[in-house]
């Protein structure tokens, strides 16, 4: 319904006929014309929506979404005359949040008054995606545009790379893709790359026949074959060996493979979603990554951000984590200061060390209420291991020689291992390498 004399019948017509959610917005941010499924999405007839602010319809904001940090699409339309794209969270009729994609057009009247044309999108509505099941909660900006990247990569079949510190939440990307894909419904299985040792990494992925090694009692189907139609997620995909790294190379290319020990030439359509927290251009350039590999497996690249870097997000995955990974019986509330002292801290862990953190403070709460006594946070200093060697003085006792690298190593994982009580996971976690890599250099190092 429209409420202004440059807005045609005919225009209303068009705006009537667009099946998602669309809105005629003018310089003021009043809206001056909304279509049947806009006004229903947000519990209102045409009727009520015009003359209303689009922010406040939407955001349930009294200012416009640029004042709160947001991408706003009003203010780039009409700075510029051009076309944008944003994804924003808005509020249904029950105040529930939704996250949205938005689409925003200049449109003129017969006049050649400018408005903002804007479509929206919702990107958690989707039949068998759910997202607040899946922990994917966030507002801030650089968790959004993540959130848009994933939803245009899982339309495409092209490989997805992601690259994330450990403890962002890969796995949990990856299932986002898939659940939004064309193979929603079919298989969906993950592998940590890390945790297979080379000598059964190919029965692992291609599986293995009857008699094919020693102490092989029966036939094997592998990841390929049971992820057939569906997606198939290497994690930590810069663990793979490098022998195993030209066979994986010509499934990806051709979806054929035997298992082990078999003659049998079998296919697969498998959709291969990869993740990593190296730098794997680097390691190519060390000769320990094929490049022809990398190529294949990134297709489309998308970058997770660290939890310190959408510290506007801790609050909800607070609230979401207490509430799902807490006791029966037993509610917990965080006060302003226990919010205000987890939004200080930098989580080298990401959300796995959020969760972590709140698991410890809610066992420590006796009434339900988490203060900031009760978040215990281990102050450490992260160094990157490419670092190692500039920090050696930190380790070099006056009138001692400079020690060697591979001592500056040994002794700084050996303090870590000590800070976090022999805690493998944390401590691969701080140096950015897998486990497999830790335990390899405790041997060297003869650490325990």
């Amino acid at each position: 319904m429209a409420d202004d004399k440059n807005i045609t019948i005919e225009l209303q017509s068009l705006i009537d006929v667009q099946e998602n959610p669309f809105v005629l917005i003018d310089a003021n941010y009043q809206i001056v014309a909304a279509n049947q499924a806009y006004s229903m999405a947000y519990g209102l007839t045409p009727e009520q929506s015009v003359g209303r602010l689009c922010h406040e319809v939407s955001h349930h904001s009294d200012v416009p979404c640029h004042k709160n940090g947001e991408h706003c699409p009003h203010q780039q339309v009409f700075a510029t005359g051009q076309p944008c794209q944003a994804v924003h969270v808005h509020f249904d009729q029950m105040n529930r949040p939704e996250r949205v994609r938005l689409k925003g057009y200049p449109i003129r009247s017969a006049d050649g008054t400018l408005y903002l044309g804007e479509t929206v999108f919702p990107l958690d509505c989707s039949e068998g995606v759910d997202c607040e099941e899946m922990r994917m909660i966030g507002r801030s900006p650089a968790f959004l545009n993540c959130v848009d990247n994933l939803t245009s990569a899982a339309e495409s079949e092209a490989s997805v790379l992601l690259y994330g510190e450990s403890g962002v939440g890969k796995e949990l990307a990856a299932q986002y893709v898939h659940k939004r894909s064309s193979r929603n419904g079919k298989a969906f299985l993950a592998v940590d790359c890390a945790a297979i040792t080379e000598s059964l990494f190919e029965s692992e992925l291609f599986g293995h026949e009857r008699g094919a090694f020693t102490g092989c009692i029966g036939r094997k189907q592998g990841l390929f074959e049971l992820a057939d139609r569906g997606t198939l997620f290497l994690d930590e995909i810069g663990e793979v060996p490098l022998a195993m790294q030209a066979k994986l190379l010509r499934v990806l290319e051709t979806g054929e493979f035997r298992r082990v020990g078999g003659r049998e030439l079998l296919k697969a359509d498998v959709r291969i979603v990869s993740a990593t927290n190296r730098n794997l251009l680097e390691m190519v350039d060390m000769g320990r990554f094929r490049l022809d590999l990398y190529y294949r497996i990134s297709g489309i690249d998308i970058n997770l951000p660290p939890l310190r870097e959408r510290q506007s997000d801790i609050p909800a995955l607070a609230e979401t984590i207490l509430s799902r990974n807490v006791g029966a019986g037993m509610r917990y509330r965080l006060t302003a200061e226990a919010i205000t002292l987890l939004q200080a801290y930098s989580y080298p862990g990401n959300i796995r060390e959020l969760r972590n953190i709140l698991l410890k403070a809610a066992a420590l709460s006796a009434n339900g209420i988490i203060g900031p006594e009760h978040i215990l946070l281990k102050e450490f200093n992260v160094v990157p291991k490419d670092k190692l060697l500039t920090d050696a003085v930190s380790y070099t006792r006056e009138g001692e020689a400079s020690p060697s690298m591979t001592q500056v190593e040994a002794q700084y994982i050996a303090d870590l291992l000590v800070q976090h009580n022999g805690h493998r996971r944390t401590v691969a976690d701080i140096l950015g390498i897998s486990e497999r890599t830790l335990y390899r250099k405790l041997n060297l190092y003869q650490l325990s």
